[in-house]
């Protein structure tokens, strides 16, 4: 799923708005939420950090997933540390998100095993017998199986 953040520093009403849009048919985005905070309160979360920060904007209406949640704080950050921006619009998209979580997942598994994969497959070598023709085939079986005629048949499936 697509999602936009809209995030506007009013500085005639001393509020920051941040509007959360999901693309919820393709290529329309409709407003899921929007929440206001304080200047003062902004501003002192800031001083504090960016977790603190994280956790004043998170709200039980708007709950922004770590990654899109820091990106947000960077952004109001930036927009307060500048009189110059008052607004700024960020894009996610989902599939990024789960992409980047499974490229990071497969690092700490290579990260794990360690080597390449030239240096994994000569760990693995080649012990495997290569004479297969004087080896004893395999018989096949070929009994049927057979169903006790005491049995109930399903015969309509």
């Amino acid at each position: 799923m697509k999602q936009k953040y809209f995030i506007l520093k009013d500085d005639e009403q001393k509020k920051l708005i941040i509007k959360e849009f999901a693309e919820l048919n393709k290529e329309i985005f409709s407003l899921l939420c929007e929440e206001k905070y304080d200047d003062k309160a902004i501003e002192s979360a800031i001083k504090k950090g960016e977790e603190a920060l994280i956790s004043k904007l998170r709200t039980k209406n708007m709950y922004p997933p770590g990654i899109y949640a820091e990106k947000i704080a960077e952004a109001v950050i930036d927009m307060y540390g500048s009189r110059e921006k008052q607004s700024v619009e960020l894009h996610f998209n989902d599939v990024d998100l789960l992409v980047k979580d499974e490229e990071e997942k497969i690092q700490e598994v290579i990260d794990e095993v360690g080597g390449t994969s030239d240096e994994i497959n000569e760990e693995i070598g080649d012990d495997f017998e290569e004479d297969f023709d004087d080896k004893t085939p395999i018989i096949k079986n070929n009994s049927s199986i057979k169903i006790a005629d005491d049995e109930d048949i399903d015969k309509d499936s």
